[in-house]
């Protein structure tokens, strides 16, 4: 059982809550779903408000790509402004909380400068040292991903390990142990792949994101526990299916397991129908 209350930006997760959701937001054009990728002024605004509308309880902005099989570093200033460029404009159509998905200090301070509450490091906190500054000073809630820039065994036991080594990180910046929610990074442990923001594992990463799901309630630890799955890899790679928008009914059906097993809040391309298997799910937990 979770002991402490947990709100990210005000937004209650975990215990006795409903599920929440982070809808995606894609500044990048490197992104993997092509879809999913909103730059101008209309389209940034019409796509936050079908959003919301369509059950959303945060959105998650990201400037840069991330993804371990693509090469899509861009400089910290690209990022920061594509990041900002959004924000502006979310602030202005729209009164849901903001996460940053940022593994960069630099770029988290100038998102938290601007009113932003929440910061989505994949990294857990170890890529950029500053980091720890940054949140301690502004202390916004976090979304702590495993991550490690060694070789791990990527199993579950290991997973929990890397997110108690970010756990420690996040007390030592001196984050409430409440505005914390841990996330397991499907879709980040690969043999191989580019840029810095993955964790090399030796064995099959499609069996390791599947394991992961199998065994949330292990590795939530008393805390609530995010689960990105939306259009990715592994689901493509059980299905054959390489157009990320194909990866829709897989996408929803890893989700509704994800929560019956446990996962408190689902971080999603597909924010109507993933609202759909909240609720399906959820009842079927009662």
């Amino acid at each position: 059982m979770i002991n402490h209350v947990t709100k990210i930006a005000n937004v209650g997760v975990g215990k006795k809550n409903p599920v929440r959701i982070m809808s995606i937001l894609n500044t990048s054009p490197e992104s993997f779903n092509k879809k999913s990728i909103h730059i101008s002024k209309n389209d940034i605004k019409n796509s936050i408000k079908q959003m919301e509308n369509d059950g959303a309880n945060f959105i998650d902005v990201g400037g840069m790509s991330t993804a371990p099989y693509l090469s899509t570093i861009v400089s910290e200033s690209i990022e920061t402004n594509r990041i900002i460029n959004a924000i502006k404009i979310i602030q202005n159509f729209s009164n849901l909380p903001i996460s940053v998905d940022t593994c960069r200090a630099n770029v988290a301070r100038i998102a938290l400068e601007h009113g932003v509450e929440i910061i989505n490091d994949i990294s857990g906190l170890k890529f950029d040292k500053k980091m720890c500054d940054v949140v301690s000073k502004f202390n916004p809630s976090l979304i702590l991903c495993a991550y490690d820039s060694k070789s791990v065994s990527g199993n579950v036991s290991s997973t929990k390990k890397l997110l108690q080594e970010s756990l420690k990180i996040a007390k030592k910046s001196n984050i409430p142990t409440e505005k914390i929610v841990l996330d397991p990074a499907i879709g980040f442990f690969r043999k191989t792949g580019y840029g810095p923001f993955f964790t090399k594992i030796k064995s099959d990463w499609i069996k390791r994101d599947l394991s992961i799901i199998q065994n949330l309630k292990s590795i939530k630890q008393n805390f609530p526990v995010l689960i990105s799955v939306s259009n990715k890899s592994f689901i493509g790679n059980l299905l054959g299916e390489k157009n990320p928008p194909d990866r829709l009914f897989g996408s929803i059906a890893a989700e509704s397991i994800s929560i019956i097993n446990g996962a408190d809040i689902i971080r999603t391309h597909n924010v109507r129908a993933t609202k759909d298997s909240i609720i399906i799910a959820s009842n079927l937990l009662k």
